[in-house]
């Protein structure tokens, strides 16, 4: 049937190639379109523009991946058409480029199954620490029978090319060099097209966040987060004067014992405490991974699966509106040590020139307290190695070797064999970290030196395993598990600090670094940014439930507060205690920005975009709302203050 095209014969491989790309393509996007069935638009419009606005996307990915076979089809001798050489060169990577395209829509299906989303931003980051994702997916599927089943599937696609004689054909037939010009230049201009002038965003074109993405394609999604993964606020976003936006949020930030101490673009000030004396109390701080509120039974919970958390919850300074900034570690860790709003593209904590910023460290470190930051992975992960050596901590993780970098004068300890019961794909279990804390919090006590220890938790995450018979679910069998362990270890670790004589000198601080899952139907899915967060073994009259609107970025402060400390800050977050702290919180993806203050929300997209929205807690929706400008100028202010200050290296 071929042969009745013109440019069949050499190039048979090559176009039935792209029908099996284009048609396995839809046939994915259906999967998931039919997966999210319950949350997708089923507009008749919606559905068919979806589909449609996914096969352009699909023909651009395509048009890129026949370059290569473009390439030799269009450039190769045709006297040496169906040699041996010729032969093995086209069975081969034609095998090799099926089995990693099978594998890469595999992927696809269990990414969505994570982040409700084709191939983003996180996926690049994915890409690059490949022994924790290898060994993530190692642990969470059966490789063997996947691996063996993409290339089942690889084989079936050979043969059915076979059966259809495009090998024959490519092997058989020469080709004019009008035709292969023609055909070469068709491709090229396609994907030139693509490349000049389509972004990936115009495939967000729904206000139903899942038709966008389903509308997406994986492979091309993937390359566009790989190309912008930093983003210049000001080529992006809406903006205004500087000098309008500092402004703004100076006068959101002063309050009564605070004095800036610079006229020009700034946000430092000094902070007085009128007490007679300060507190200078050990801090242990612990940031949970993917610990969302709904996971608590002082948010509803009826699965019983952290009981020890919500015990804590009646006995501390215990956060029951907080929510956090962004959907991965590094956005939380971002938050709790600079106490700013997510900037666009990257975290602050993977971006180069990180090093010798002001941070909480700083404060510590100014009343004399020596940090620690504890992690049972590979600190080079996430660059958090780096970014705790570069600002002032000591590493304690299970990486191998003494030094960071010649530019960063820390100390990196390696966590020992001998020290460990469990380890996964991602780390040490959370029991074995909590105890590597315990003891050099032993040691800093002998000393007499007071410790800030950062503890940074690994156990509630995929592949979900845990030392066996700890709790009552089975190691491995999913989020409550991971969940109940790390509650547990928690317990364990109260447990054996109270023995401790350095326990009734210590505050212990325990937050989320993110929910669990990120992703709704809307642009931002406010419900999946709460968190829990407490501070606990306080004086028991300072104990209380806060019940209002703030965010990560305001813990610290508010712990500063609480101890009674003078100190210079840089900080965006504030001391909600303050009479004159105004509800918000401050949230984000690396691409939208958004301020929400009670129930209002404003989101700032890339392309210069912004809509407003009323929060719906009842259905965990967004209902459209007119412009606020005042509300968007306050917004824009928030975040491009942030980012430049940052970009200006101002933060130092």
């Amino acid at each position: 049937m071929l042969k009745r095209f013109y440019f069949a014969g050499r190039f048979s491989l090559l176009f039935i190639f792209c029908s099996w790309f284009l048609i396995t393509s839809f046939l994915i996007r259906l999967s998931l379109f039919t997966w999210q069935s319950q949350d997708v638009s089923w507009h008749v419009f919606d559905v068919t523009r979806t589909f449609l606005v996914g096969l352009f996307f699909d023909v651009g990915t395509v048009s890129y991946a026949a370059i290569p076979a473009l390439l030799y089809y269009t450039f190769f001798p045709n006297k040496w058409i169906g040699s041996w050489a010729d032969k093995i060169l086209v069975w081969f990577f034609t095998t090799l480029t099926i089995f990693i395209l099978i594998f890469a829509f595999f992927a696809e299906f269990t990414f969505w199954e994570e982040f409700r989303s084709r191939f983003n931003f996180i996926a690049v980051d994915y890409l690059i620490y490949t022994h924790e994702v290898v060994s993530n997916i190692q642990e969470s599927y059966p490789l063997p029978l996947l691996i063996g089943g993409v290339g089942i599937l690889t084989a079936a696609v050979l043969f059915l090319f076979y059966k259809r004689g495009a090998f024959s054909e490519t092997f058989s037939f020469t080709a004019k060099w009008h035709q292969r010009l023609i055909i070469f230049g068709g491709f090229l201009f396609v994907a030139f097209l693509y490349t000049a002038f389509i972004k990936n965003t115009v495939a967000e074109w729904s206000s139903n966040r899942y038709n966008s993405e389903i509308s997406k394609s994986g492979i091309y999604s993937f390359f566009a987060a790989f190309r912008n993964n930093q983003m210049k606020y000001d080529e992006f976003y809406t903006s205004v004067e500087n000098d309008k936006a500092f402004k703004m949020v100076r006068q959101k930030l002063q309050q009564p014992n605070s004095k800036f101490t610079s006229t020009d673009f700034s946000v430092h000030r000094t902070i007085t405490d009128s007490a007679a004396t300060a507190e200078k109390k050990n801090v242990v701080f612990i940031l949970v991974e993917s610990l969302s509120g709904s996971f608590l039974k002082e948010f509803g919970n009826q699965n019983n699966i952290t009981p020890f958390l919500d015990s804590l919850a009646q006995k501390s300074v215990f956060f029951s509106n907080l929510y956090a900034t962004g959907t991965r570690t590094v956005r939380g860790m971002e938050a709790v040590t600079l106490c700013i709003p997510p900037t666009p593209g990257q975290s602050i904590v993977k971006r180069p020139e990180n090093a010798n910023l002001y941070t909480v460290n700083s404060v510590f470190q100014n009343k004399g307290y020596v940090s620690n930051f504890f992690y049972g992975g590979d600190g080079y992960f996430d660059n958090m190695n780096a970014y705790f050596g570069g600002n002032g901590f000591n590493i304690y993780d299970r990486g191998r070797g003494s030094v960071l970098s010649d530019a960063i004068k820390t100390t990196r300890n390696n966590i020992a064999d001998n020290e460990v019961t469990f380890e996964n794909a991602w780390g040490i279990c959370d029991e074995d970290i909590f105890n590597k804390m315990l003891k050099v919090a032993d040691t800093y006590h002998s000393q007499n030196k007071p410790f800030f220890n950062f503890v940074m938790t690994t156990s509630n995450h995929r592949p979900y395993t845990y030392p066996s018979g700890k709790i009552d679910i089975p190691s491995g069998t999913g989020r409550d598990g991971a969940v109940k362990y790390t509650d547990f270890a928690l317990r364990e670790l109260f447990r054996k600090a109270k023995q401790k004589p350095w326990f009734k000198n210590t505050v212990f601080v325990i937050i989320a670094d993110h929910c669990a899952s990120s992703a709704g139907k809307d642009e931002i899915d406010v419900a999946n940014y709460h968190i829990p967060a407490m501070i606990v073994n306080l004086p028991e009259n300072l104990n209380q439930k806060i019940d209002k609107q703030c965010s990560q970025i305001d813990l610290f402060p508010t712990f500063f507060s609480l101890m009674h400390w003078s100190y210079d800050s840089d900080f965006f977050g504030k001391d909600v205690f303050d009479p004159t702290f105004e509800q918000r919180a401050l949230v984000g993806t690396y691409r939208k920005l958004t301020l929400m203050k009670q129930n209002k929300v404003m989101i700032l997209s890339d392309q210069k975009k912004q809509n407003f929205y009323s929060y719906d807690v009842k259905d965990n929706s967004l209902k459209p709302l007119p412009m606020d400008r005042s509300f968007l100028d306050e917004t824009i202010s928030w975040y491009q203050t942030a980012d430049y200050l940052f970009t200006n290296k101002l933060l130092k």
